[in-house]
């Protein structure tokens, strides 16, 4: 029988395994985006993003078992804010936003 120690472990090492999946998931995205997406997009240039996500995800992978430590947690910030402030922005520049190609006949679909 599993005592709590070893529930602690596996908990812990499920959510390193989230954080990891979202940071790689922003270094990915970051890494298959236009250079000049982000330029238009106000936002900072794609080496700025590449290396933040990069970075992001090697401390994620360091402390996969460890999820809250101090640099895992920087990390994960780092990645949530390309996923919900820059990766939107740059979409609509792309043409994959709300008001890009998803346009039907009478309007947003």
């Amino acid at each position: 029988m599993p005592t709590f120690f070893d529930v602690q472990q596996w908990v812990g090492l499920a959510l390193g395994a989230l954080a990891l999946g979202i940071q790689v998931w922003a270094f990915v995205d970051a890494l298959m985006t236009r250079g000049d997406a982000f330029v238009a997009a106000d936002k900072r240039t794609k080496g700025f993003w590449l290396a933040l996500t990069g970075v992001a995800s090697a401390i994620g992978f360091m402390h996969l078992q460890q999820p809250f430590g101090l640099f895992n947690l920087i990390a994960i910030v780092a990645a949530a804010v390309y996923l919900t402030d820059v990766r939107p922005a740059v979409a609509q520049i792309r043409g994959r936003g709300r008001g890009g190609a998803s346009r039907g006949s009478y309007g947003p679909w």
